[in-house]
């Protein structure tokens, strides 16, 4: 046996075999027999225990040396751990999950996933105290504190489970866990403790929810003295600063149902009288149920509304112009259901005219008009008193100083919605005529868009573009019309009338909208035109860069041709404000060329315009001051590269001149 050689056995039959196998057969019945989706790959069989200890060593191995590549990622901890715990070594998955908490011991996941492997093996005690660390570690997580009372009350240890709650309480959590100890302390019929807990947790949280809740609570322990001490005491804890109409509501409700209908009476009447009107809207509207159901509408009224309206008529007695009040009184009357009422209020407020014909005393006073036109529209169904409403207003306005557009509108959709097209149009119509508007001619204009009436809007737009000739977003609608209508040699007459006006608010907009209108068509020559046009009266650096990605974008056979044309722009550009001397504008010309070199360009293209790039340089200059007094700021300036070559020497320049100067004396 010593003698005996490693080496394998000579093969002593070397014919070959019946039947070859080629590599092409080997890569065809792999494809053949590989896995389809769902297959189950087969496990590693074992032979022997030496063998699943290799298996094991190769494993944790493999769990090693990612975690040395990346230890703070947390999945390869876990399901290293959850390896161990299904090789039955509990030891080394506590000793992983231990090693993963020195990394990250504020990591929740770590916490929960460590617990449920000790669950899952039930081991109670390292359960516990596993539990203990992590809400030591992280208190304000509310994982751990449910997992770790769910996990006491499961085992019928209620008095630990209580102590762990108490243990909680004391940091003062959210409702959530407040309402978890309750529901516990319930479900064991441990109502004094209940109770005990309810009144901590008012305190804590003294939120109008949670004191419903206690109330209820109470309601359901059939102690209705100790309810109304609940809301009472959640009255007099709030305040009349935090007061909350949900308490009253549902202290009166409570009140109703122990059928004391004289008490739930007095707590409405006290509510209305502390709470303002914005936050007892649902208060008013219980009451009036209530009052509905036990009383009668007087009461309401003369509680209720009765008060108010003294209180209104008291603040307008004082300031008869004070339009807000004006518009509470009418809005609480419209409430009530009193037609008359309602016009008597309108009447009244519309009688109080502004101190004089000037629009910013007038403009909250109109719409005490357009309320109460609107009121007789919608409310009282009164057609032919709105349309009176309406006339009146703009009898009143003086529209030879100012107008309301937003009047003349109102009433002509008013005609509109009554079907009465012909008066809309002579409303809109003596509006315009009477004092123009650019608000009077776009809300006239989308009537008649609306009605498809498109003569009608050409129209319009001429006589608004002879009012306002300077009007940019009027010219740019008007050629938009005429675009939808497929009206283009139209759009670019309307296009060549607007540029060849003498002054307009926004020129920048109306030439983009008419390059984009021919770019749009395919118009490419027309849109250089344009360019070109625009260039001759501005030579702005947008407008340059504009120009210059347009020549890009345009298609063409030869794929350079767009590039030089484009590059040959950017040039023409740069030679125009070096000439005037535009250095902030040159530098943001050279920075899009540069971009564009650096995509369409070649290296030595990039090379030369990254070589005019400019130095910055800090420099000072003299500047005077309120006072007259001179001083110094410093500036930051561009140095460009091609102008200190071409710069001249302008000290010896000078010195040729003296120079010259002198001779021509010495000669004289």
């Amino acid at each position: 046996m010593e003698g005996k050689s490693n080496r394998p056995p000579k093969v002593k039959n070397k014919n070959p075999a019946p039947l070859q196998i080629t590599a092409e057969q080997i890569l065809r019945e792999a494809h053949d027999r590989r896995l389809e989706p769902g297959t189950v790959v087969p496990k590693q069989k074992v032979a022997d225990y030496e063998e699943l200890s290799e298996y094991r060593q190769r494993k944790r191995k493999d769990f090693e040396d990612n975690i040395r590549k990346n230890r703070l990622n947390i999945t390869t901890w876990t399901k290293y751990a959850q390896w161990e715990e299904s090789q039955g070594e509990l030891d080394r998955a506590r000793s992983v999950m231990e090693r993963a908490l020195d990394i990250d011991p504020r990591n929740p996941a770590i916490w929960l996933r460590y617990a449920d492997i000790e669950m899952k093996n039930r081991n109670v005690n390292h359960t516990r105290n596993l539990f203990d660390r992590a809400v030591t570690i992280l208190p304000r997580m509310d994982q751990f504190w449910f997992k770790y009372t769910y996990m006491e009350e499961t085992l019928g240890d209620i008095p630990k489970a209580r102590q762990v709650f108490e243990r909680w309480m004391q940091w003062e959590p959210d409702e959530t866990a407040w309402v978890a100890y309750i529901k516990m302390e319930l479900r064991y019929s441990e109502v004094e403790r209940a109770r005990a807990i309810y009144q901590r947790f008012v305190q804590v949280h003294p939120d109008t929810k949670n004191w419903l809740r206690f109330a209820k609570f109470e309601e359901e322990q059939n102690r209705p003295d100790k309810c109304r001490e609940i809301f009472e005491q959640a009255i007099e804890t709030m305040g009349e600063e935090h007061m909350d109409q949900k308490i009253f509501v549902a202290f009166a409700r409570f009140e109703v149902k122990m059928r004391e209908y004289e008490r739930a009476r007095m707590i409405y009447k006290y509510a209305l009288d502390r709470l303002p009107k914005s936050k007892s809207e649902s208060l008013y509207n219980n009451y009036t149920s209530f009052e509905k159901q036990f009383g009668d509408k007087e009461g309401i009224e003369d509680v209720v509304i009765g008060k108010r309206r003294v209180q209104y008529e008291n603040e307008i007695t004082e300031n008869p112009r004070n339009y807000d009040v004006w518009f509470d009184y009418a809005r609480l009357e419209e409430t009530s259901g009193d037609a008359e009422r309602v016009r008597e209020v309108y009447e009244r407020a519309i009688a109080n005219t502004p101190p004089a014909e000037e629009k910013r005393y007038w403009r909250r006073y109109i719409y005490l008009w357009i309320n109460y036109a609107l009121y007789e529209e919608l409310e009282s169904k009164d057609y032919e008193r709105a349309r009176q409403v309406y006339a009146e207003c703009l009898k009143l306005i003086p529209h030879k100083k100012f107008t309301f557009a937003k009047v003349w509108l109102l009433n002509a959709q008013f005609e509109v919605r009554r079907m009465d097209v012909v008066a809309a149009r002579k409303l809109l119509g003596r509006a315009i005529g009477m004092c123009p508007k650019d608000k009077l001619f776009k809300g006239y204009i989308d009537l008649e868009m609306e009605l498809c009436e498109f003569d009608r809007c050409r129209v319009l737009y001429s006589k608004f573009l002879e009012f306002n000739p300077a009007n940019c977003g009027a010219w740019i609608r008007f050629t938009e019309m005429e675009r939808r209508l497929e009206e283009y040699e139209r759009t670019r007459a309307i296009f060549e009338l607007a540029v060849d006006q003498p002054v307009l608010d926004m020129p920048e907009m109306l030439w983009k909208a008419y390059i984009d209108f021919e770019f749009s068509l395919d118009e490419y020559d027309r849109t250089r035109a344009l360019y070109q046009r625009l260039l001759q009266r501005t030579e702005h650096v947008k407008v340059w860069i504009s120009f210059a990605q347009f020549e890009l974008s345009v298609p063409d056979e030869d794929e350079g041709a767009s590039v030089k044309r484009a590059r040959e722009v950017f040039e023409q550009a740069y030679k125009s404000m070096k000439e005037k001397d535009l250095k902030e504008e040159r530098v943001l010309l050279l920075e899009s060329w540069k971009e564009f070199e650096t995509h369409n360009g070649t290296k030595q293209t990039l090379d030369d315009v990254s070589a005019r790039m400019p130095k910055v340089v800090k420099k000072r200059r003299q500047v005077e001051d309120v006072e007259g007094g001179v001083s110094w700021e410093e500036y930051f300036d561009y140095i460009f590269p091609d102008d200190e070559v071409q710069k001249p020497n302008f000290k010896l320049l000078a010195m040729a001149q003296a120079w010259k100067a002198q001779a021509k004396t010495e000669s004289t």
